[in-house]
């Protein structure tokens, strides 16, 4: 088979950085702060091990890719690269590589955060590779780079020119982190590369730190983690886990379960509860999915009844209108970056809301 990959030089893609002059650093030590992981030896795990395990097989599997994690630093050198190396490489026909098992990097300051480029890996890469972006000058900058979506990355070192001053990066707001807990959507599945999934664009919006606790096909509200997740500090609670339970009784046996969970252990939590994005695209299980979103809503109602002024309810049929409802995905299921971005604009903007109305009542 003929293959034109080499014909475009903006499609050639080397694995190593050449004969740059550079100094590795390790993510792990200081200046450098990792956000998103609760252990990172030997992988970067979104979930501690023993609670992973105690979940689920696919949760077990699943905890280890890094969607959602991120290295933050600053830095006046006028390049920066990376050399990640893979205990797995996801691939899937309907993700992009740079997706599944690559960088980004942004720029944050004062207007928020800007998008750079991405860090391109060769098409072929198997399980290492490096690469570098170029700066337009050598200026004190603050960065983050965000991990990839579904990889299991082993380790990652960070190169900068030997001259160049590293420091700590720009703080989040001093509040605590929001929680994202779902399915493959909250993972990440089929953003066109790791900045683009909606709790990450949200985190930008609100220049929030946050958890990503999204399981592709395994987020099924099971009571071990649910516990687990009821201890962690968090500004949010944010509830998106309509796609993986199995069916309605499922739902029903979990969805308020996991509220009255959370609210054991914090009254006071603002809370959301999410249905699916992609009704329009489901013709022949109308019917199903408003059974779906209606019970999500009658948990909410519930929750309302028992005076819980502190939950809130948003139907995932607002997500995606007209004129173009069927174009927000990639598969029919999972979020396009235009499906992402139109989901982090509508969570985003409740949490700003609850966020203010927390504050006025400080």
């Amino acid at each position: 088979m003929e293959s034109y990959i080499n014909i475009d030089k903006n499609m050639i893609v080397n694995s190593t950085i050449g004969d740059v002059d550079v100094t590795w650093y390790d993510v792990h030590q200081a200046p450098f702060s990792l956000h998103g992981f609760f252990d990172t030896e030997p992988f970067f795990y979104r979930v501690p091990i023993d609670v992973a395990d105690a979940s689920s097989v696919g949760v077990s599997k699943l905890h280890r890719e890094s969607a959602g994690g991120r290295v933050r630093f600053s830095t006046n050198s006028p390049y920066i690269a990376i050399r990640a190396k893979f205990r797995v490489v996801g691939r899937s026909p309907h993700l992009a590589l740079i997706s599944t098992s690559g960088f980004d990097l942004y720029v944050d300051g004062d207007f928020g955060s800007r998008f750079i480029k991405e860090f391109r890996m060769p098409y072929d890469m198997v399980d290492q590779y490096e690469q570098i972006i170029e700066m337009d000058n050598q200026a004190m900058r603050s960065y983050t780079i965000n991990f990839p979506v579904h990889a299991v990355v082993e380790t990652l070192e960070i190169g900068l020119k030997p001259d160049a001053l590293v420091d700590v990066a720009r703080p989040y707001r001093d509040l605590k982190p929001i929680l994202f807990y779902g399915s493959s959507i909250v993972h990440g599945t089929a953003a066109s590369r790791p900045g683009y999934m909606y709790p990450t664009i949200v985190s930008r919006m609100l220049n929030m730190d946050f958890y990503n606790i999204g399981f592709s096909g395994n987020a099924k509200g099971e009571q071990v983690l649910t516990e687990w997740m009821a201890t962690l500090p968090a500004s949010v609670f944010v509830c998106d886990y309509d796609h993986n339970a199995p069916n309605l009784a499922h739902l029903k046996d979990t969805h308020y379960a996991m509220y009255e969970t959370v609210r054991k252990t914090n009254p006071d939590i603002p809370y959301i509860m999410i249905t699916r994005p992609n009704f329009w695209y489901c013709r022949a299980n109308h019917e199903a999915i408003l059974n779906r979103r209606d019970h999500i809503m009658s948990s909410y109602l519930k929750a309302r009844e028992t005076g819980d002024k502190n939950v809130y309810f948003i139907d995932g049929m607002s997500f995606f209108v007209e004129p173009h409802q069927y174009d927000f995905t990639v598969d029919g299921i999972h979020p396009n970056d235009a499906g992402f971005v139109r989901m982090a604009d509508g969570i985003g903007t409740v949490i700003k809301y609850i966020l203010e109305k927390e504050s006025e009542k400080a």
